[in-house]
């Protein structure tokens, strides 16, 4: 079989971030199909140890225009994985990592997959998921099993799994990804990359959550340097017309902000976090990285939120048990079933389905009274404080096979399996409660030579102070995340 010359070298094409790449399309030194031919090519040399992508769109890789991308975009055809949930692509294929949606095809573009397109990100294909986006690693030997390119014996975490592992060993430099409680952040930070929340009222969620249900769930992507999570934010962010939500825009572009430095920042370190305790060796990383940050000119100390944990977890496992019925609902009615099948739905599902169907609107209703006291608790917080700087998770990256934090766990209680979840993922969610932007930053080490993710939180829409830090850190290091290290699964690897 003939192979296909490509346009650069691995070397070459992993130095780039995907603002670099457009720079390049614009100068007329590459084009678009040839961008797209050389992350089909990273995907095929790294995916066979990753599982990673669930389809490749051949006709868009071949013309990179036939789905409707803007090459004008100011990224100009850079490849773009979508995840295989949220956003939909009419006639294409979107199974969220289930049995039960195999076959399944959405019949319209969602607003946000429009504005990707406008932007100029070519949609090549489809990266893999959890069942649902629920769990914590995309791990069902049934449909697929992706590894961590650091090391394959570990997950990637999840739900945004196949994105981060694609960006990590660098087949591409921006993927798709989303968050209801972690989901970009907590795959960013044991993959090495860098991995934005924003702000509730920057990201469409239209149509299909443009209410007050789709408040703790959010868009975004994953990138490998800070100006390209600032331009992709510039560049997709705002409502569609009629979205319920507020939607919000910066006083500058994130583009411009992050070319200088911040002032001197008040920034709070946490390994604690209401019950749930972060590892010694974390504990450690934490306090390594306040000192650099004292470096950087900022004041660093020990403090933490005035508000009820334990109230505020409750809520939020309250509130995903509840979305997540009416979400299995939705998939439900049109297949004409009137329960999860056993065979192509996972347990926890079924149970998670169980436990919520019957939930009366007076626990809603305390659900969003607490909801309401912990965001007002970290807003006063944030009166005193610029940022709030925690691990990105408590304990080791888990290994494939571990299925305690999986939903093909055989836990009988639904409940039970989320307060074990948040004994590793706690210090994400309440991110997601309070509308705050959460951004993971590769910064730090596993005791297991894995990355550590650093989480840094700040107040409702000071989303650009967060990227204008870590483009101050990013300086600081000379672009060296994870020390410079690379993944053993990776596009400059010679494969075997």
């Amino acid at each position: 079989m003939r192979v296909m010359s490509l346009a650069m070298g691995w070397e070459e094409w992993a130095a780039q971030d995907a603002t670099a790449l457009a720079e390049r399309v614009r100068r007329g030194e590459i084009s678009p199909a040839e961008l797209a031919a050389q992350a089909a090519a990273g995907i095929a040399r790294t995916d066979p140890a990753l599982s990673a992508v669930v389809e490749l769109f051949e006709d868009v890789v071949a013309d990179p225009l036939a789905d409707g991308m803007d090459p004008q975009g100011p990224f100009a055809g850079v490849p773009y994985l979508m995840k295989d949930l949220g956003p939909t692509l009419k006639g294409r294929l979107q199974e969220m990592g289930s049995l039960l949606m195999r076959g399944h095809r959405a019949t319209a573009d969602s607003y946000l997959t429009r504005r990707l397109r406008a932007a100029g990100l070519n949609i090549i294909g489809r990266s893999t998921t959890p069942e649902f986006g629920v769990c914590s690693s995309a791990e069902n030997p049934a449909v697929y099993v992706t590894r961590n390119p650091w090391d394959t014996r570990y997950t990637t975490c999840g739900s945004s799994a196949g994105s981060a592992a694609m960006v990590a060993a660098s087949a591409l430099p921006i993927s798709h990804a989303t968050d209801g409680g972690g989901s970009i952040r907590i795959p960013a930070g044991v993959n090495g990359i860098i991995g934005l929340k924003a702000s509730r009222g920057v990201f469409s969620i239209a149509p299909g959550a443009s209410d007050l249900t789709g408040l703790v769930s959010t868009q975004g992507c994953l990138t490998r340097s800070v100006r390209d999570m600032a331009l992709f934010v510039d560049s997709c962010r705002g409502g569609a017309p009629g979205e319920f939500m507020p939607y919000w825009t910066a006083p500058e572009p994130y583009t411009t902000l992050i070319r200088r430095d911040p002032g001197r920042l008040r920034i709070a370190l946490s390994h604690e976090w209401g019950d749930y305790r972060a590892t010694p060796q974390r504990v450690e990383e934490l306090a390594r990285i306040g000192r650099f940050l004292e470096g950087l000119g900022h004041h660093v100390e020990w403090a933490l939120p005035k508000v009820d944990f334990r109230a505020a977890f409750a809520a939020q496992t309250l509130c995903y048990v509840s979305n997540f019925t009416q979400t299995i609902n939705t998939m439900l009615a049109p297949l004409g079933l009137d329960r999860p099948p056993e065979d192509k739905v996972e347990p926890i599902n079924i149970r998670l389905w169980e436990a919520g169907r019957d939930i009366a609107y007076a626990e809603r209703y305390r659900m969003q009274a607490a909801f309401n006291a912990t965001s007002r608790g970290f807003g006063e917080f944030f009166e005193e404080w610029d940022i709030i700087l925690t691990p990105i998770t408590a304990l080791p990256t888990p290994l494939i096979g571990t299925t305690e934090y999986l939903t093909t766990s055989d836990n009988p209680d639904v409940w039970d399996w989320f307060e074990n979840l948040w004994r590793n993922f706690a210090y994400t969610p309440l991110t997601n409660l309070c509308g705050i932007p959460g951004l993971s930053l590769p910064l730090g080490r596993q005791d297991d030579g894995l990355p550590l993710g650093l989480h840094f939180q700040a107040r409702q829409a000071n989303d650009g102070l967060l990227l204008q830090l870590a483009a101050q850190i990013e300086r600081a290091i000379g672009g060296r995340w994870n020390e410079g290290r690379r993944p053993a699964v990776h596009v400059t690897t010679p494969v075997a």
